[in-house]
C-alpha cells in the first residue's frame, strides 16, 4: 500500500526526504515526486506549492499514477485556538475552505461542504504525537488562497467556520482525495498566531520555519511505522 505524502513547501518535505531509502525522484506536471520507503514501507513524497490549486494536482497523480492509497498532507499553520500554543499541532479532523461558496462547491463530485479526517490515520497520527511527546488538537483546519496575518482578517475567518487553525492547501488535497475515495489526514504544526505578529516574523523577517516544519515531519514518519 502506496502511501503519498505532501507538504507546500520545499522546507516541509526536503526533512522528509531525506528520511527515505531507495530513492528515485520524477518530476511531472511541475512537480518532483520522490519514491522510496520509509519504515520499509512504500511512499512517494511531493512539493506541491503553496495554495489551492498548486495542492489539488498532486493527489490526482498520486492516486491513480502511483497507486497511493492514503494521502497526508502536512507543514505549518496559522493557530486560530487558544487551546493549544506555538509548536503545537491541529490534526485535521474536519477540513474545509474558508474563502469559497460552499453551497455551489458541494453541488460536484464529491459533494460536500467539508472534509472528514480517517479515522485510522487520525488515530494514528495522535498516537505519533503522543509518543513524541508534542501536544495534538484534533479539530478544524481552514483553508484559503491568502497568509492571514492581521487580526480582522482572523476575526472574519473565525466568525465564519471557527477554526482550530488556518492554512492554505488541506481542504483542497481532502477535496480530491475524497473525490477518489482515497482515505486522508492533514496535519499542522502551529508556526503563529494568524496576527500581525505572525506575519511580521514569518513574512517581513523571513523566518525559519525549520523547527515547526521538523515537528509535523517527525509524526508523519511515526505514522507511516505505525500504520
Amino acid at each position: 500500500m502506496v502511501f503519498g505524502i505532501m507538504g507546500a513547501m520545499p522546507d516541509e518535505v526536503d526533512q522528509l526526504c531525506a528520511k527515505l531509502a531507495d530513492v528515485t525522484v520524477e518530476p511531472y506536471g511541475g512537480v518532483e515526486y520522490h519514491r522510496g520507503t520509509l519504515a520499509g514501507k512504500p511512499v512517494v513524497v511531493c512539493c506541491a506549492g503553496m495554495g489551492k490549486a498548486p495542492a489539488a494536482a498532486p493527489p490526482q497523480v498520486l492516486i491513480p499514477r502511483d497507486g497511493a492509497a492514503r494521502i497526508s498532507c502536512s507543514g505549518k499553520a496559522g493557530n486560530m485556538t487558544s487551546k493549544i500554543g506555538i509548536g503545537d499541532v491541529v490534526i485535521g479532523r474536519t477540513v474545509l475552505y474558508h474563502d469559497a461558496e460552499l453551497d455551489m462547491i458541494c453541488q460536484n463530485p464529491p459533494y460536500l461542504k467539508e472534509y472528514s479526517g480517517d479515522p485510522a490515520l487520525i488515530a494514528a497520527a495522535e498516537a505519533a504525537c503522543a509518543k513524541a511527546g508534542v501536544t495534538a488538537l484534533t479539530g478544524k483546519i481552514a483553508t484559503g488562497d491568502q497568509f492571514v496575518g492581521d487580526s480582522a482578517t482572523k476575526q472574519a475567518i473565525a466568525d465564519k467556520c471557527a477554526p482550530d487553525c488556518v492554512e492554505m492547501e488541506g481542504a483542497a488535497v481532502s477535496q480530491i482525495a475524497a473525490k477518489n475515495g482515497v482515505p486522508c489526514v492533514i496535519l499542522r504544526a502551529m508556526s503563529d498566531n494568524a496576527d500581525e505578529d505572525g506575519h511580521e516574523v514569518l513574512v517581513v523577517k523571513k523566518f525559519s520555519i525549520a523547527e515547526y516544519v521538523a515537528t509535523a515531519t517527525g509524526i508523519v514518519a511515526a505514522m507511516i511505522e505505525l500504520l
